[in-house]
């Protein structure tokens, strides 16, 4: 045997016992294969994933999708890539990152797809959380006003000054009534007593 081939059983194992899930199709779409990883990862048997039997576990939401990408991808014998949820051995749904490319025979014909899953649901939670933060400061910042700190006018949309009244009025269905503060009173009082 040459040196760094492997033998059949040393392929077997590495296929079987890769930290990764891995799955084969043959040339009517249907699942022929799935590693140890996988089965254990999902609680269930060969003979339940095969075939379309693993699309059982996907979630719902993620089906159509999934389905969808995996059969245009065959039917174009392209490589494709897409994330799902899929149901785990103990009921959770995890997300899963799977990536399917199309192999050939020894004639070099197309014999099916091989395909490799990995459990990215920390790495998508992670994204979502990110998301939710950029959101949340972007809507800060939408909330801001920036507003003179000297004449108290407001920059409007337009990059203007305008008075708060006017600003108010152009973003939001109120209007204002003038009255005058007990503070404002009082010093308005004093400046007329003083002039006078």
């Amino acid at each position: 045997m040459a040196e760094g081939r492997l033998t059949a059983a040393e392929y077997t194992m590495l296929v079987e016992q890769a930290p990764i899930l891995i799955w084969r199709a043959g040339t009517d779409t249907k699942c022929n294969y799935f590693n140890e990883r996988w089965l254990a990862f999902t609680g269930r048997t060969l003979a339940q994933e095969s075939g379309d039997g693993w699309a059982e576990g996907v979630h719902a939401h993620d089906f159509d999708r999934c389905v969808s990408t995996y059969l245009e991808a065959f039917d174009a014998r392209c490589s494709f890539e897409m994330e799902y949820r899929l149901k785990r051995h103990d009921g959770e749904f995890r997300w899963i990152f799977d990536r399917g490319v199309p192999c050939r025979d020894e004639r070099g014909e197309f014999a099916g797809y091989i395909g490799s899953c990995i459990d990215i649901t920390e790495q998508v939670e992670a994204r979502e959380r990110l998301k939710e933060i950029r959101e949340a400061e972007l809507k800060a910042l939408r909330g801001m006003l920036p507003l003179c700190a000297w004449c108290k006018q407001v920059k409007n949309d337009a990059g203007y000054w305008e008075a708060v009244e006017v600003y108010v009025r152009n973003h939001a269905p109120v209007d204002f009534s003038h009255g005058m503060c007990p503070d404002c009173a009082a010093r308005l009082q004093e400046e007329f007593t003083a002039a006078g």
